[in-house]
C-alpha cells in the first residue's frame, strides 16, 4: 500500500470520496461502491424527518420528486415507500450510464400502493435554476453536500426556497469518526481526510465536513425551518467489506492530502485489516441529516 500511494497517490477506488456529485471534471463513481453503502446508508437515514415529510406532503395531489446526484437510485428506493403518492421521481445525474442504472432499479410503490413513475435527467445539478424546480415538491440528496462549495449551496439554497419545495439531505459527513479500539494514529488520519474533503477540485472549493452548517445557514437565512438529525454508520462484523473498503478509502484519502502519514499507514491499515477480519472493529461515520421547509 506505501509503495502505491508514495507513486501514484490514491488508487483508482479513491475516487469514491470525491465522485459522488458527477459534475464536469469529476471522476465517475464506482455502482460497486454505491452498492456495497447501501444497505448501511439505509440503516443510518434519519426515518424520523421522512415521517415529517410525509406528514407534510400529505394533501398534495401528485408529488414531484427531484434527486440530486441519484447515484444508482438508493434514495428513491430508500424514500418512496415512505411518502404518499402518487409519485413522480426525476433522477438527476452527470454519468449517463449510471443515471440509466438508477433509472431501471428505482421502481416499486409509494406508502398508497402506487407505483411510482421516474425521468432520468443528464445534466450538471449545480447549473439548476427555479425553471427546472417549477412544479418540484420535494428536493433530495444523499452524500452530496460535502461536494458543493459555498456558492453553490447558498444557490441550492435559494432556488428552493423560491420554489417553495421542501429539502431532504441524508448522510452528510460531519467530520467525526470513532474507530473502536483506539489507535494513537486515528486522530491524525481524521484531520487529513477532512482537509482533503476541503480541497479545491478544478477551481472548486469543496466544503467537506463543513457543509453541514453552511446549508443549515443558507436555508435560514432565506427564511426556512430547518430540521437535523443524525445518521451515522455504525460498522461491526456484520459489515466488514464495507468497512474494510471505506477504511482503504479513508487512509488513502488521508495520505494522498499528508504524504508525510505513508510511512506509518501500512503497518496502520494491515493492523486494522487483521482486527476487522477477526470480528473485533467497529466503526462509527457521522453523518447528518437535514430537512429544510419553507416557513408557512
Amino acid at each position: 500500500m506505501a509503495g502505491d500511494l508514495a507513486a501514484d497517490g490514491p488508487r483508482p477506488g479513491t475516487a469514491r470520496w470525491g465522485a459522488r456529485l458527477s459534475t464536469a471534471g469529476q471522476s465517475k463513481v464506482a455502482p460497486e461502491w454505491l452498492a456495497l453503502r447501501e444497505c448501511a446508508d439505509a440503516a443510518a437515514r434519519a426515518s424520523v424527518l421522512a415521517d415529517a415529510l410525509s406528514e407534510r406532503l400529505a394533501e398534495v395531489d401528485r408529488l414531484v420528486i427531484r434527486d440530486l446526484g441519484c447515484g444508482t437510485g438508493a434514495l428513491p428506493r430508500w424514500l418512496a415507500s415512505r411518502l404518499p403518492g402518487p409519485q413522480h421521481w426525476i433522477l438527476h445525474d452527470y454519468d449517463a450510464d449510471l443515471l440509466a442504472h438508477a433509472a431501471a432499479r428505482v421502481t416499486g410503490t409509494d406508502a398508497d400502493g402506487v407505483p411510482l413513475t421516474v425521468e432520468p435527467y443528464v445534466g450538471d445539478l449545480t447549473a439548476l435554476g427555479s425553471a427546472e424546480l417549477a412544479g418540484t415538491s420535494l428536493v433530495t440528496a444523499s452524500a452530496l453536500l460535502d461536494l458543493l462549495t459555498a456558492d453553490e449551496i447558498d444557490r441550492l439554497a435559494d432556488v428552493c426556497v423560491g420554489a417553495g419545495c421542501a429539502a431532504l439531505f441524508t448522510l452528510s459527513v460531519t467530520g467525526s469518526v470513532e474507530l473502536d479500539p483506539a489507535d494513537p494514529l486515528d486522530g491524525e488520519l481524521a484531520a487529513a481526510f477532512d482537509d482533503h474533503q476541503r480541497r479545491s477540485v478544478g477551481g472548486r472549493r469543496l466544503l467537506g465536513p463543513d457543509a453541514v452548517a453552511a446549508t443549515v445557514e443558507a436555508f435560514e437565512r432565506r427564511g426556512a425551518v430547518v430540521r437535523r438529525e443524525p445518521s451515522p454508520w455504525r460498522l461491526g462484523p456484520d459489515q466488514a467489506p464495507l468497512a474494510e473498503e471505506w477504511l482503504r478509502g479513508w487512509v488513502e484519502a488521508a495520505c494522498a492530502q499528508r504524504p508525510d502519514l505513508i510511512p506509518s499507514a501500512e503497518a496502520y491499515v494491515a493492523a486494522r485489516l487483521a482486527s476487522c477480519a477477526a470480528g473485533n472493529l467497529h466503526v462509527t461515520v457521522h453523518h447528518a441529516d437535514l430537512l429544510a421547509v419553507p416557513s408557512p
